[in-house]
């Protein structure tokens, strides 16, 4: 897996993932958007964590900064 996230992309993904799960476990939201929503956001700490987001791999969308190629002559 080539990594495919840059940190703004996988830091905001950590705290909307960490919103939705203070939500859920004070009760503010509950039931199948509660469960579907805590699913959502254990993706987004799984594909923060790994820096690699499939749902980019096929549309070749990445928010990695460019390395900077040198040419030494």
């Amino acid at each position: 897996m080539k990594k495919n996230m840059g940190n703004p992309d996988r830091i905001i993904r950590f705290i909307i993932a960490a919103i939705i799960a203070v939500l859920y476990f004070t009760g503010n939201i509950t039931g199948t958007l509660g469960i579907v929503l805590l699913i959502l956001a254990g993706v987004f700490l799984l594909t923060s964590f790994f820096s690699f987001c499939p749902l980019y791999a096929p549309f070749r969308i990445s928010t990695c900064p460019m390395k900077k190629v040198s040419n030494k002559n």
